[in-house]
């Protein structure tokens, strides 16, 4: 079955100029769609980018993407409401950072608190590119597999000895808890 989506031309030429200069790598040519239903659930075909439209909607700024998704079971109706999550490229530098995790300076640049092997904290400036559910994805600044504290910051200072712990995505840490790090990971 076809699938119109639609995607700001901004995110397009931003995709576009990534693939080019070799940030991004396009996996096997094409971009593969997820489907979330409008009840919230995960549509269980996984279709294919086709193409996409070459004009820009002058009154939405958007352009269209066709992708052709199986619809064995007639799941999919005409006109029915969906969510596409295009996975249009692979960034093979950039990792997941829970957003907690990242703050801001007066000046505004993202900053995050490293935990360095001698257990001493850093401050560290990242670049953020997008909001990926609940973390940000970080283009530079961290590496993976350096610890970067996602609780307890009020409390991490800069050259402050702490004692990490590993924190698992579905832990819950308490206000008072001490500092904490997560692994990064892409």
């Amino acid at each position: 079955m076809y699938v119109d989506v639609t995607q700001s031309s901004e995110d397009f030429m931003r995709l576009r100029s990534e693939l080019e200069s070799g940030q991004l790598k396009q996996n096997d040519g094409k971009a593969n769609v997820t489907l979330l239903m409008q009840n919230g659930n995960s549509y269980p075909q996984t279709g294919t980018l086709e193409f996409s439209d070459v004009t820009v909607d002058e009154t939405t700024g958007s352009i269209t993407l066709r992708a052709i998704v199986p619809n064995p079971n007639h799941a999919l109706l005409p006109g029915m409401f969906v969510r596409a999550r295009l996975d249009e490229g692979t960034n093979p530098n950039a990792l997941l950072v829970p957003q907690q995790a990242v703050a801001r300076t007066p000046t505004g640049q993202a900053t995050v608190m490293v935990v360095g092997a001698d257990n001493k904290v850093e401050a560290r400036q990242v670049t953020t590119s997008q909001a990926i559910g609940d973390k940000w994805l970080v283009t530079d600044g961290v590496k993976a597999g350096e610890r970067v504290i996602s609780t307890g910051l009020q409390r991490a200072k800069p050259g402050a000895q702490v004692t990490p712990q590993e924190v698992s995505d579905d832990a819950k840490a308490a206000p008072d808890s001490k500092p904490q790090s997560d692994k990064s990971s892409s």
